[in-house]
């Protein structure tokens, strides 16, 4: 049998070997980053990458499929930081200026939704859109192309983070691109002639409810139906033409749909607002960007997470927000979603974001935009 010796040097001459065989891929990533800047392609290819995995996984054992897997991800997820890297030096990128380029845009719900109100307000009028589904219609949609960018509520003033858009970020992986802010006022509205001692059941997204729930303790006979959407459900009140149901939404969806409001402004709080993010496949960073956000989760051991939030004291960087939300399969851990003020072209956060990634057991860079204060 081999001693430990021996074996850890056959060990430093594989690494040796590793180490070389990975800088003649480095060099083929950088020269493949300059094609896909000059042709204006994007980093991410989900289909290549879904290809290398198989092809190199394919008649192995079972038992180390998994580990090879798990290393050509790494690999590959080094690679494109790689690549990222290159395109920021090399090309400034416009968040702004998208008119030239007239981008598909994806949103969840129907016309007349506050996701199509955050949208329109970001991108103008002049704007290819898609109103999908389901918030993950929105993600695939841009996963398979269909769509440049995708609009999606992520937080409430009211009742704060939408757990399911946290999930979806983590699960997709894309980039935050933009955020923008909507004042959000909820309207009771119904087909024209109705009275509210007609209204039985009231329909709307259960956000909706929960941000107006002081109204609805004034009416306790009502049957609170949650739905797809604010405006989704303006749309199934105009078509069903009964005046023993309503909808709560927006005035606009009123508009649109032809429905009467018979209470508006019903949100509890009247400085209501939901923040929407603009997502895409790729990381996008100019001088403008003032806001950076990603998700970690950190080692099952006492002090883990201060270790890592000491970093944003240290360098006197201000978080915005931390969020929460458990990993599946692994009761009481978590993964956490930080909002922090900086640029990634900044020296200091280039170097919190490296020391962050360092302690944490999972880290996920979900992008650097500018952040939109502006509330009115």
């Amino acid at each position: 049998m081999d001693s430990l010796n021996k074996l850890r040097e056959d060990i430093n001459l594989i690494d040796k070997e590793l180490v070389k065989l990975f800088e003649k891929r480095i060099e083929k990533v950088i020269k493949i980053s300059k094609y896909k800047n000059e042709n204006n392609l994007p980093i991410f290819n989900q289909n290549r990458e879904e290809e290398i995995i198989k092809r190199n996984i394919e008649n192995k054992e079972e038992s180390t499929k998994l580990l090879i897997k798990n290393f050509l991800k790494y690999i590959m997820d080094v690679s494109k930081d790689v690549q990222r890297d290159k395109v920021s030096q090399n090309k400034e990128v416009d968040v702004i200026n998208y008119k030239k380029c007239k981008p598909i845009v994806g949103f969840q719900g129907e016309k007349g939704s506050f996701s199509e109100q955050a949208l329109l307000n970001y991108f103008g009028k002049d704007i290819s859109t898609r109103n999908l589904t389901e918030f993950e219609d929105v993600f695939t949609a841009i996963k398979s192309n269909e769509i440049d960018y995708g609009v999606i509520p992520i937080e409430n003033s009211s009742t704060g983070g939408i757990s399911d858009i946290y999930d979806l970020l983590r699960k997709y992986g894309f980039q935050i691109i933009a955020e923008k802010c909507i004042k959000v006022d909820h309207n009771l509205m119904a087909v024209k002639g109705t009275r509210i001692e007609d209204i039985v059941e009231v329909y709307s997204h259960s956000q909706a409810f929960k941000q107006s729930s002081d109204f609805f303790k004034e009416y306790p006979n009502f049957k609170l139906i949650p739905y797809k959407n604010t405006a989704t459900s303006a749309k199934f009140i105009k078509e069903s033409g009964s005046k023993e149901k309503a909808a709560v939404a927006s005035k606009e969806a009123g508009r649109v749909y032809g429905l009467e409001i018979l209470k508006s402004n019903i949100n509890n709080n009247k400085n209501n607002y939901t923040r929407f993010m603009i997502v895409g496949k790729d990381l996008e960073v100019n001088d403008n960007c003032d806001k950076v956000s990603i998700i970690i989760s950190t080692p099952h051991r006492p002090g883990a997470l201060f270790n890592i939030l000491r970093y944003f004291s240290k360098h006197n960087i201000n978080m915005l927000k931390i969020e929460s939300r458990p990993i599946i399969n692994k009761p009481w851990e978590y993964f956490f979603y930080i909002d922090f003020e900086g640029n990634l072209n900044d020296e200091k956060i280039i170097k919190a974001v490296d020391l962050i990634k360092e302690e944490s057991s999972y880290f996920k860079m979900l992008g650097n935009y500018k952040s939109d204060s502006n509330l009115n």
